[in-house]
């Protein structure tokens, strides 16, 4: 299996401050994390780094203990009424921490304006040294890979990007032949985890899914060897699997992460 970067995403273990994550990340094995600026949704509960600033120190110097890197930070959402202004606090704080890669959400029903804020995004962010990655979920309004591609080639920046999820490729139905035509300088990180059984029809169970219930690498029904072998060789992979019935069983998030890391570099050998 050749070298690649491992980064532990910031769902796969949501009780952790930005803190215990890095030591988690780094005792697992990890190279890399994903540090969640702002929250996914307004329940969970947020460690809130931009206005924190005894976090921020905590945060760099456990980085510096470690040698644990940052890849992405997330997650932002292009909305209707957005500020793309508004974001570079999270930008700033990114390129602080060495990240070089952005997780956006398109919440935007009319898509000209969502690449044309995407494109503004890219163009911030490009003084930051990030790369903004537009990730398709089946409830966004940029529900699957066919709709990212279209989105960040309206928006026309070099540094523009579309993030491919295993759970979001699956749940949309998104085909290996679609991913397979996009040129691989649009693909500088994945996202991985498993799922099992059928897409739904219900988006609500859907998500419901997507933030509790996706298996480990392997243990679901993903062509996860079909999605690996159609992604540029060697790219770095996000190992995001919330899994609700791991932590029933008493698992720690360092259990999970390990698991997690294990459960993959199985599915790499088999490439």
């Amino acid at each position: 299996m050749m070298d690649r970067n491992f980064s532990l995403a910031a769902l796969t273990v949501l009780e952790l401050s930005p803190v215990d994550m890095i030591e988690v990340a780094a005792r697992a094995g990890y190279t890399h994390v994903g540090l969640r600026t702002e929250p996914a949704t307004a329940e969970e509960h947020h460690f809130p780094l931009l206005a924190d600033a005894a976090l921020r120190r905590a945060t760099h110097q456990r980085l510096r203990d470690t040698g644990v890197k940052v890849l992405d930070i997330e997650i932002l959402r292009l909305k209707a009424d957005t500020q793309v202004a508004s974001f570079e606090p999270h930008l700033a704080f990114g390129a602080e921490c060495g990240a070089s890669e952005l997780l956006v959400a398109g919440n935007d029903p009319e898509l000209g304006r969502c690449a044309e804020r995407f494109a503004e995004l890219c163009n911030l962010a490009a003084g930051y040294g990030l790369h903004p990655h537009l990730e398709f979920m089946p409830w966004t309004d940029v529900p699957d890979l066919a709709t990212a591609i279209e989105v960040v080639n309206r928006a026309g920046r070099t540094n523009g990007c579309v993030l491919v999820d295993a759970f979001h490729f699956n749940r949309s139905r998104s085909r290996l032949e679609q991913l397979e035509q996009l040129p691989p300088s649009r693909l500088r990180y994945a996202q991985l985890c498993d799922i099992a059984g059928p897409p739904p029809a219900d988006l609500a169970r859907v998500l419901y899914e997507a933030r509790h219930e996706r298996c480990l690498p392997g243990d679901g029904d993903c062509d996860l060897t079909g999605l690996l072998r159609a992604l540029p060789a060697g790219i770095a992979l996000s190992l995001e699997i919330p899994t609700r019935r791991l932590l029933e069983q008493g698992l720690s998030a360092l259990d999970r992460a390990t698991l997690a890391l294990q459960a993959t570099q199985r599915v790499l050998e088999r490439l």
